[in-house]
């Protein structure tokens, strides 16, 4: 994966992340906890081009390990198991989950030095929920 993503970073700012939770189908007690949460994004390299994303909150953490391109399962920090898949493509790095017969789409890119995470369920709409996250580099 390319360099720019590599790294700690710092959630700063969360928009819409409570309707997106409830698209999802997170339920009300978990919502209210993602929401006063302030979480750590942790991306690594490890050999044979296996990426590490950890995300640590106080209340949880969270570590995906993938290669691009080929989907994984995951247990998301809200705990559905989901089929992921993670590519880059055009600079930002593109995550697909699959579970339920749902699907969401996490486009994560850097703008101006800062991580911006854009949360889409069902690619584009599903109750028009979309949620923007904007992290910034601690290292």
């Amino acid at each position: 994966m390319k360099p720019p993503f590599m790294g700690k970073w710092k959630l700063t700012k969360s928009e819409n992340f409570e309707e997106y939770m409830k698209a999802i189908g997170v339920g009300f007690a978990s919502r209210q906890m993602a929401n006063l949460a302030k979480p750590s994004l942790v991306f690594s390299e490890g050999d044979g081009g296996l990426i590490s994303m950890k995300s640590t909150t106080t209340f949880k953490t969270v570590e995906i390990k993938f290669r691009l391109g080929e989907e994984f399962g995951e247990i998301t920090a809200d705990d559905r198991q989901a089929k992921s898949t993670m590519s880059l493509l055009n600079g930002k790095l593109i995550q697909s989950q699959t579970w339920e017969g749902k699907t969401t789409t996490i486009e994560r890119e850097i703008q101006d030095g800062k991580l911006i995470a854009v949360s889409v369920l069902q690619k584009c709409i599903m109750g028009d929920a979309v949620s923007l996250r904007t992290y910034e580099r601690e290292d």
